[in-house]
């Protein structure tokens, strides 16, 4: 085979030929809906015709920043959502991990398995589950608190889990910790089975207690799958949609009570589907796309300086 007059051989060739389908569909799937977004972003267009569009150059943009409370209010639910309800999972997934790591505990298999579940099932069965948990009239929680005579004590009749601004939020988080607590669970469990034991043999002979050992030695070691956890953390939760949009009962009533379950991707996807402002929503993921580079960037810094710290102790 010859290409620009040089000969080339057919097993070089041969992988690039392999190759060929995956860039053809990553281009089609990948490239072009991010750079078409990007094209929406300056436009005004309502979704009906490509001769509809309209050039409005930074209209979108600005608006969003000045002038779109809903933007700034939706920023806020995801990133209440993001500490409580994506970032608060580690705090349980890294003791969860290091107990399953235990080889003293019988039926780590089980719980390994029970921990994944909820990560597998589907959002839309978690929502109509949860959804009559929280409800307000019929609800398991509410008819649990009712039986043990909270609510007789405090002298109320119910508590309106889904109706109730205050409380919405914190329901998501819940349902949130519930749903990706073990997915985070099985990652660190990963991460603690490549560390050598010999650490921790070595650790028990200086007389090293388990906080001890979890501070010194299985943290530090750590930090890249905490890193890695973080950041899709971070990433799922500036995307979130689908628990808020099932829980609160979808387009129509956009986050219930003063929109309190109004996240950012749930406000895009309403700007495209219902709003028909297809422009604007496009502005919005740019948004979020440079708040998450910006995030994952200040992750990445705070644990390479906690690596780092790490070195030079042990150097010294």
């Amino acid at each position: 085979m010859k290409l620009l007059g040089r000969k080339i051989d057919q097993q070089t060739v041969a992988p690039y030929i392999f190759l060929t389908p995956y860039f053809i569909l990553f281009a089609i799937f990948g490239i072009f809906p991010i750079l078409f977004a990007l094209f929406l972003g300056f436009q005004k267009w309502s979704g009906t015709g490509i001769n509809t569009m309209q050039f409005v150059g930074l209209k979108n943009f600005i608006f969003l920043i000045f002038e779109d409370s809903y933007f700034w209010k939706t920023l806020g639910t995801t990133g209440w959502l993001l500490i409580f309800g994506s970032l608060l999972q580690h705090l349980f997934a890294v003791p969860l991990a290091t107990l399953l790591n235990n080889k003293l505990i019988k039926g780590r298999e089980i719980f390994k398995t029970a921990y994944f579940l909820p990560y597998i099932t589907s959002a839309v069965s978690i929502a109509i589950i949860f959804s009559y948990i929280f409800s307000t009239y019929y609800g398991l929680l509410n008819g649990l608190l009712k039986a043990i005579g909270l609510f007789k004590a405090f002298g109320i009749e119910k508590i309106e889990w889904l109706d109730n601004k205050n409380l919405i939020k914190p329901v998501i988080a819940v349902v949130l910790n519930w749903r990706y607590i073990g997915w985070n669970t099985v990652i660190y469990l990963a991460g603690l089975q490549a560390i050598p034991q010999d650490y921790y043999e070595a650790a028990k002979i200086d007389g090293a207690n388990s906080f001890q050992m979890l501070i010194r030695i299985t943290i530090p070691l750590l930090l890249p799958i905490i890193f890695l956890a973080v950041t899709m953390s971070v990433m799922g939760g500036w995307q979130l949609f689908d628990e808020p949009y099932n829980l609160t009962g979808g387009y129509q009533l956009m986050g219930r009570a003063d929109n309190a379950g109004f996240t950012s991707a749930f406000y895009i996807m309403w700007l495209l589907q219902r709003a028909g402002r297809l422009g604007k929503g496009s502005a919005i993921t740019w948004y979020l796309f440079f708040i998450i580079i910006g995030m994952t960037a200040i992750i990445r810094i705070i644990t390479d300086r906690m690596q780092g710290e790490k070195t030079i102790k042990k150097l010294k």
